[in-house]
């Protein structure tokens, strides 16, 4: 059987390759809103980050969606980013112990 092509984004933190399933996207619309985009299919522009609470800090500290994205990103965002990324990781951990 052909193998599958794993689709790879850039994480806009680390700057490294990483399967795309492992990231979360960030949209800024036409309208300047700045959200998160779990579906990966919302229009506008998008820069993708690590599922990672450090790697999240990280780009809060070094105000990495500011740079991107040209604009103030407001505090609100990062904490819904927190939520998200800490949801997401213990979703990933409980299907994998419930996969061995």
């Amino acid at each position: 059987m052909k193998t599958r092509k794993i689709p790879m984004r850039k994480d806009i933190v680390t700057g490294e390759m990483v399967a795309k399933k492992d990231l979360v996207r960030v949209v800024k619309n036409k309208e300047g809103e700045v959200f998160l985009d779990p579906t990966g299919k919302k229009n506008g522009r998008g820069a993708y980050i690590s599922l990672d609470r450090e790697v999240a800090k990280e780009a809060q500290a070094k105000r990495v969606f500011e740079k991107a994205f040209s604009q103030a990103i407001d505090p609100s965002f990062y904490e819904e980013l927190y939520e998200y990324v800490d949801h997401q990781q213990a979703r990933k951990e409980l299907f994998e112990n419930e996969q061995d």
